[in-house]
C-alpha cells in the first residue's frame, strides 16, 4: 500500500498557524478562551479561582495579624501598668503620712524609689550608675568634663543621672562626668 503525499497548498494560501501561535486579537475585557477547547478553559478557570482564593487568604491573614498584634500590645500595656500600681500605692501612703516624722517620710520615699527601680529591672531596664569605668558612648552621655589628675583620661568620674537598660535595649543613657585627657 502506498501513500501519496498531500498536495501543497497553493502559494497564495498560507497554512493556518497552530492554535498556540495564533494571534491574540480578542479585545480587552473579552474572554480570551472562548474559542479554545473546554479543557483549557477549565484550567484557566481553576487557576483564576486558585488565585482569588490565595488573595482572600492573604487578606484574611493580614486582618488576623492586625487583630493579634493589637491584642498583644494591649496585654503588654496592661502588664506594664500593673507593675507600676504598687509604686503608686506606696507614693499615696507616703503623701498620706507626710505630716508625720520627716525621717520616716524620707525612708518611705526611698523605699518607693527602690521599688520603682525594681519594676524597671523586671521590665528589662536595669539601673546603670557605675563610676570608675571607661567611657562608652553607647551607654553614657557626657554632661561634664573634669580635670582629675588621679583618674585615667576617658574614665567616668561621676554619675549625674542614672541610665536604664542594657547595651541592646536602653531607655536612656547614663549622664556622666568624664576625666579630661591630659595634654
Amino acid at each position: 500500500m502506498t501513500t501519496e503525499p498531500e498536495p501543497a497548498p497553493p502559494p497564495d494560501e498560507a497554512p493556518a498557524p497552530p492554535p498556540d501561535e495564533a494571534e491574540d486579537t480578542a479585545p480587552a475585557g473579552e474572554d480570551r478562551t472562548a474559542g479554545q477547547p473546554d479543557d483549557i478553559q477549565k484550567d484557566v478557570a481553576e487557576a483564576q479561582d486558585a488565585w482569588r482564593r490565595a488573595l482572600a487568604d492573604l487578606d484574611n491573614l493580614r486582618k488576623r495579624h492586625a487583630r493579634e498584634l493589637a491584642g498583644v500590645r494591649e496585654a503588654e500595656r496592661a502588664r506594664t501598668a500593673a507593675e507600676w500600681l504598687p509604686v503608686l500605692d506606696h507614693l499615696e501612703l507616703a503623701l498620706a503620712h507626710a505630716h508625720a516624722d520627716p525621717a520616716s517620710v524620707i525612708q518611705g520615699v526611698e523605699a518607693v524609689r527602690d521599688q520603682a527601680v525594681e519594676v524597671l529591672a523586671r521590665l528589662g531596664y536595669p539601673r546603670q550608675e557605675e563610676s570608675g569605668v571607661p567611657f562608652d558612648p553607647s551607654r553614657h552621655e557626657v554632661v561634664r568634663v573634669v580635670d582629675d589628675p588621679d583618674t585615667e583620661p576617658g574614665t567616668v568620674v561621676e554619675v549625674l543621672r542614672p541610665g536604664y537598660g542594657d547595651d541592646g535595649r536602653q531607655l536612656r543613657p547614663t549622664a556622666v562626668a568624664v576625666a579630661r585627657r591630659r595634654e
